[in-house]
């Protein structure tokens, strides 16, 4: 990135990002300077390649015209603590409108990737068409600038997603990477396919625990493209830490934004996994495909339940201080830490777990590390096969596929190893088509065809209008746990003026679990990058962000009707959530009305973007 000293929120045009565009198909390879059109762009993330992706007319997203851009945050690769994050955005194979449209979406993954990719002097990078042949993509950095050249995989097609990057790492020991697993490889039958990010705790102790791009089939797509892996090989290049700069890094390691996420000796709650409890009070952890019954067996799952039968240990991305990873180990007879078995955060430990009426923890961690090693979404994968669950027992005579069911652990373990490497496509292809063509979408838990995560929708009507993974992108899944509000002009606020905005960090290239407010945000821009905007500034590009992705789904067919629940939160009120059954036909419509009326009027004010070739 190269500011030219001026006011840069007032001129974006004298901000110049480094992009790499690559022809797959000709094997040609542009490298050159771009300039920002907006502050949008100047902060990066799905911000600029929204507008990328804007310019494109993709009717199928497997189709050559569908280009796949990686790239980073402004404050990727800086000093600021948890500035890690790649972006992956394309039309999405997976969240289609009902004309069948693919939207385009984004996925963002931390580990140390994106910061190797930013130090080898590329800022963006553009895969268009697909090559004749499976590649890795290298890119290093030189005193001319980065390098980028292509080479051959075959040597990488079968393996897991970490085995591919350690086989790549024996290669280039000063690079990160990105890969695909044999999910991706299988993209025409697995649409929920991931891309795994290298971490240092991975290449240091050859275990499985990779960072993950996962949500929206992006591994999918560079699979389709016949990318297999990507290599950022640079230099480490951090400056010395600035006082605001330490500061700042002291507060997110030990403040209030990132308590949720800490260790509880550290101040903390214990992770994303510490959700089981405070959301079992109301009995709003999901069941059985997203039915809380009220009946106690979450608690199984409970951290402390597993204490004694585990060795966990809190675990971290590159110089962070959050240590947000809850690593599950062998607890060996003498109470030392034996091998490493998965992670468990709470979407995939839920999903796979207390969702899929598996409640020994034995029975679970294989198949949270089975979806890991074939590199597919934990979250679109879990909740598919929940639906099946579902579907089989209502159908015990004329079940689907292998007829697994709620408890089934073998079966359930059967079918991820199925879908993963190409053997079921009408599981692979999700919840939307799959409840489609089976004829009962009633209790197939997807909105716009991206399924949901581990929270129930009785609580959550903000889940049509997220613009990418339900929780990542509208904040609004945990409001009625912590503020217990039901009203409609509280929801239509919710949704119109705070939930949109947890986008912000997928602009920036930070984590979410940094906790930052827009105040600080908007200062270390300032004192890391000496972008000088203001907190209204940053917040207007934001909101700006969000509106276009709005759009942007107008564009691919998306109607009013696209925008909905599953009907089974309408139709059948679940007596054993502690909450009122507030999300009714009537209460929704109402809610659509006054929050279209609001995003309506903002996509007609959205400000047009000049043409690239232009600007």
């Amino acid at each position: 990135m190269r500011i030219v000293p001026n006011t840069a929120a007032g001129d974006p045009q004298t901000v110049f990002y480094h992009r790499c565009t690559i022809d797959l198909a000709r094997g040609t390879i542009d490298i050159g300077d771009v300039p920002c059109r907006n502050l949008e762009e100047v902060l990066g993330g799905f911000g600029r390649s929204f507008q990328y992706l804007a310019a494109r007319d993709v009717r199928d997203a497997f189709a050559t015209e569908n280009p796949m851009v990686v790239n980073t945050g402004l404050l990727t690769g800086s000093n600021v603590m948890t500035g890690l994050r790649t972006y992956f955005s394309a039309y999405s194979p997976l969240k289609v409108s009902n004309k069948g449209l693919p939207a385009a979406m984004w996925s963002a993954g931390s580990g140390k990737f994106g910061s190797k990719l930013k130090w080898a002097g590329l800022d963006e990078l553009i895969l268009e068409n697909k090559a004749d042949r499976p590649v890795i993509i290298v890119i290093r950095e030189s005193d001319s600038g980065p390098q980028v050249e292509l080479r051959p995989a075959d040597h990488l097609l079968g393996k897991y997603c970490h085995e591919k990057i350690l086989t790549l790492y024996a290669e280039f020991p000063n690079a990160h990477f990105a890969a695909i697993g044999p999910a991706g490889e299988h993209y025409e039958a697995c649409y929920f396919a991931a891309i795994a990010l290298s971490t240092e705790n991975l290449l240091k102790t050859g275990d499985d625990k990779c960072r993950w791009a996962g949500r929206g089939g992006m591994g999918a797509v560079l699979g389709s493209k016949n990318v297999i892996g990507i290599v950022a090989e640079a230099t480490d290049r951090l400056a010395k830490l600035t006082p605001e700069t330490r500061a700042l890094n002291k507060e997110i390691a030990t403040g209030p934004g990132s308590r949720k996420f800490r260790e509880k000796n550290r101040g903390g709650l214990g992770g994303t996994w510490a959700n089981y409890e405070p959301l079992e009070q109301f009995h709003m952890v999901p069941q059985n495909n997203f039915r809380p019954t009220g009946d106690g067996t979450p608690a199984l799952m409970f951290r402390d339940a597993l204490e004694d039968d585990f060795v966990i240990k809190a675990e971290s991305c590159y110089r962070c201080g959050i240590n947000c990873h809850k690593n599950l180990y062998e607890r060996k007879a003498d109470g030392s830490k034996g091998a490493f078995r998965a992670k468990f955060d709470y979407e995939p430990l839920n999903l796979l777990s207390t969702n899929a009426g598996v409640h020994d923890p034995e029975e679970v961690w294989p198949l949270v590390a089975l979806i890991d090693h074939l590199g597919m979404d934990s979250i679109s994968c879990g909740t598919t096969i929940n639906y099946v669950l579902d579907y089989n027992a209502r159908h015990p005579d004329a079940p689907v596929f292998n007829g697994a069911t709620f408890g089934d652990a073998d079966k359930i373990r059967e079918l991820i190893e199925q879908v993963g490497t190409g053997q079921l496509p009408e599981l692979g292809q999700g919840s939307k088509r799959l409840s489609e063509q089976l004829g009962e979408t009633d209790y197939a838990m997807h909105c716009k065809g991206l399924e949901l995560p581990a929270y129930v929708p009785d609580t959550n009507p903000g889940y049509p209008w997220a613009i990418a993974g339900g929780h990542m992108s509208m904040a609004t899944y945990m409001l009625v746990a912590m503020e217990g509000d039901t009203s409609l002009d509280y929801w239509v606020k919710a949704i119109t003026e705070r939930g949109l905005l947890v986008v912000r960090d997928d602009l920036l290239g930070l984590c979410k679990f940094a906790g930052l407010n827009a105040e600080a945000a908007a200062r270390c821009l300032g004192d890391e990058i000496g972008l000088h905007v203001t907190r209204e500034e940053l917040l207007a590009a934001v909101k700006r962000a969000f509106i276009r992705a709005l759009w942007l789904e107008r564009k691919q067919g998306y109607e009013r009707d696209d925008y909905t629940m599953p009907a089974q939160v309408f139709d059948r009120p679940n007596p054993a959530i502690k909450a009122e059954p507030f999300v009714t036909r009537e209460f929704f419509a109402a809610l659509s009305d006054r929050v279209w009326e609001v995003f309506d009027r903002e996509i007609a004010n959205l400000p047009p973007v000049e043409d690239e070739a232009t600007s």
